[in-house]
């Protein structure tokens, strides 16, 4: 510990560092200067709790400072986006620190970077939670960056536990990495939203030492509101003309994709400069996105939850969401990126029927049952080293849940990612059902506590900050409730008009499949041309706000025709399908769930557009269920899919390209083989036609 007068110099040192980062006006705060003193003198592992826009970035970037000067090796930020490292990138480097990044993008730069490291040119180095796990990162480059480091940052802490809204299962090897450290290393983690629950969650896992520095999360530029609209044509319009009022330039969240282009592509029809955002979309575009916010060129993103942690705009002048988050802690996080350097900010939810459908496919995604796990874990230790396709083949779960499990595995030690794939470790390893249990609970109680958000009466900011454990709750006196000033849900009749017909535009595109899955034994490699199919049309979205309310209720429905209104905007489908030569005759899927449906809606389109209709395929023996990866869907189908002998014939002769109908569409797996069973039959064009895509 260095006594009272060097811990005075030290911080005049700190204040003029961070000067140097947020301009003359700036000073440090007493719970800033606490953590850096315990950091920088103390060398102790210290968490900070406190509201977006209160400096936590300041804390690791002048401790970052000091400890250099004191001959300390580089700090190793663990930062989870893209968009949040480039944006700590910058904020270094105006504080005359040399800062650099080891993620996806720029894998060609990993080496030079290392060297750089080694060579003592880099005072930080953001790295992905992933990145921990990387077989070459992990054993070759982490030890000695552990063994160097001067200081170890956890930016968005809130991540490593399993309580938290935004669970990263890479995050949890931190607790390993933190276990692993020499003494004398200090630690960092920071969020700005972590309720009690999850704060004591992360202390432990950092270590029972840790100093955690918890303040009040009150954001006092923040105005809440909340406009409940009965339709999405109505959430829509009213959103268009209010985004002309609102100040400055800011954010549309949604809660899907689907929705963001959707959303995106209505406004610029009314005028306004916007651009979709979301998880899918290109890097580069992605980076040109955030510039242009950034600079004031467009009004706003709309965005998925994939700009959230850490995206920094002092002057965001809004924060608007078409549909609400699964939390009040997600809600908060996700507002906090507005108002943190302008007096005042505007927060409007627009809450959608179709909200909790969503919200419900999310909790699908949960840690799989344990027979799933039992499965995995007999497949690695049977086969040895296997990659994530080849396990598909023994497993059934989507490549996202499947690689979600095992990386829960690898942290609890019972498998471990080597180079080609995952091996079993042989440790025992017991499912914890208790605790999965407990969570599933947490997370439907705060999908119910976000639902009574949207009709409580008391002030709305103290509502959302107790449900982060903020003992400092007050009243903000600024938003809706508390002071009667609600926004009026009035919108004109043309407005909504508009919207409507925006959204009842009829025709998605579907990509035809071009790879078989890897892991088959005799399917590998391209699909040929000979068997494919041409790109299809979908009447919509099930994930639109549009067409995809009408979708799900037809498809959760019981068996039947379509409405006629349905139907015209089927043809309307056709009609603006510019294919090079027009089908002759029409065969549909069978389908077991909804065999009326499909089959009159196959033989309708064959009556109004004057094409032979030639059938239905068939089954073998029964239809074949569902499947959740591709290898295994892929098997699944060509067992049980066949050509009846009369539907060849017929197909055969036809002469023509032929219209392949089904209902939806979700991995285009069970459409890919019957376009192949189609085309072997003797079709020259298979053109897929759907009333709905998961996609």
């Amino acid at each position: 510990m260095i006594d009272a007068p060097d811990a005075a110099m030290l911080r005049e040192e700190a204040e003029e560092r961070l000067r140097a980062l947020a301009g003359d006006h700036a000073r440090l705060r007493d719970d800033q200067w606490a953590a850096i003193e315990a950091l920088v003198l103390d060398r102790r592992r210290v968490l900070v709790v406190q509201r977006t826009g209160w400096g936590k970035s300041a804390v690791y970037f002048v401790a970052t400072a000091l400890l250099r000067e004191l001959g300390e090796g580089p700090t190793v930020i663990v930062s989870p986006l893209l968009a949040l490292m480039r944006n700590q990138i910058a904020a270094a480097e105006r504080a005359g620190i040399r800062a650099v990044t080891i993620n996806s993008a720029n894998p060609e730069a990993w080496e030079e970077i290392y060297g750089q490291v080694a060579e003592g040119m880099v005072d930080v180095l953001l790295v992905s939670p992933e990145r921990l796990n990387n077989p070459d990162f992990r054993d070759n480059v982490l030890p000695e960056l552990a063994e160097s480091a001067g200081l170890v940052v956890v930016d968005e802490a809130h991540c490593i536990s399993d309580w938290g809204h935004d669970f990263r299962p890479d995050y949890r090897r931190l607790a390993t990495l933190f276990g692993e450290l020499p003494p004398g290393i200090p630690v960092l983690a920071t969020t700005a939203t972590a309720n009690a629950r999850v704060t004591r969650d992360v202390a432990e896992q950092m270590g029972e030492d840790t100093f955690v520095l918890r303040g009040p999360l009150e954001r006092e530029s923040l105005h809440l509101s909340v406009v409940r609209l009965p339709s999405a044509e109505q959430r829509l319009a009213w959103l268009a003309q209010t985004l002309r009022e609102l100040p400055g330039s800011g954010i549309v969240y949604t809660l899907t994709v689907a929705a963001a282009h959707e959303i995106a592509g209505y406004l610029r029809e009314q005028g306004h400069e916007v651009a979709a955002y979301s998880g899918q979309t290109d890097p580069a575009e992605r980076l040109a996105a955030e510039e242009a916010l950034l600079n004031n060129k467009i009004k706003a993103l709309v965005a998925t939850s994939a700009l959230g942690m850490g995206f920094d705009k002092p002057d965001l002048g809004f924060v608007v969401h078409v549909g609400a988050p699964q939390s009040p802690v997600a809600y908060y996080q996700q507002v906090g990126r507005a108002g943190r350097g302008v007096e005042r900010a505007e927060v409007i939810l627009l809450p959608g029927t179709e909200d909790r459908e969503i919200w419900a496919y999310f909790a699908s995604l949960a840690f799989p049952p344990e027979p799933v796990v039992r499965a995995t874990l007999q497949a690695l230790e049977q086969g040895g080293v296997m990659s994530t396709p080849a396990l598909e083949t023994a497993v059934d779960l989507s490549r996202s849940r499947l690689e979600m499990m095992l990386k829960v595995l690898d942290v609890d030690g019972a498998v471990r990612r080597v180079k080609g794939g995952w091996e079993s470790t042989g440790e025992p390893w017991a499912y914890d059902t208790e605790r999965y249990t407990r969570i599933a609970a947490e997370r439907r109680a705060e999908q119910d506590a976000m639902l009574r958000y949207l009709t409580i009466e008391e002030c709305r900011e103290q509502y959302l900050r107790r449900h982060l454990d903020d003992d400092a709750a007050t009243p903000c006196g600024r938003c809706d409730n508390c002071t009667g000033r609600h926004r009026s849900p009035e919108i004109a009749a043309q407005a909504v008009e508009t919207a409507r017909e925006r959204l009842s535009r009829p025709g998605v595109e579907i990509e035809a499949r071009k790879q078989w899955p890897t892991g088959l034994a005799d399917l590998s490699g391209r699909i040929k041309p000979e068997l494919g199919a041409e790109p299809g049309r979908a009447l919509g979205r099930l994930t639109d706000i549009g067409w995809g309310n009408r979708l799900r209720d037809l498809l959760a429905g019981g068996d039947g025709p379509m409405a006629d209104d349905m139907f015209k905007a089927v043809i309307q489908v056709l009609s603006a399908w510019e294919w090079r030569d027009r089908p002759v005759a029409v065969v549909n899927v069978p389908s077991a769930t909804r065999p009326q449906l499909v089959r009159g809606f196959a033989e309708r389109l064959a009556q109004v557009g004057r094409l032979t209709y030639l059938g239905e395929l068939g089954y073998r023996a029964g239809a074949p269920g569902q499947q959740f990866n591709s290898a295994k869907r892929v098997q699944a189908i060509r067992g049980t899919l066949a050509m009846p002998k009369d539907v060849g014939t017929a197909i055969a002769e036809c002469g023509g390209p032929v219209l392949l109908v089904d209902d939806r569409v979700d991995t285009g797996w069970t459409m890919t083989l019957a376009a192949a069973l189609v085309r072997h039959a003797g079709a020259p064009a298979v053109l897929p036609l759907v009333l709905a895509t998961t996609s």
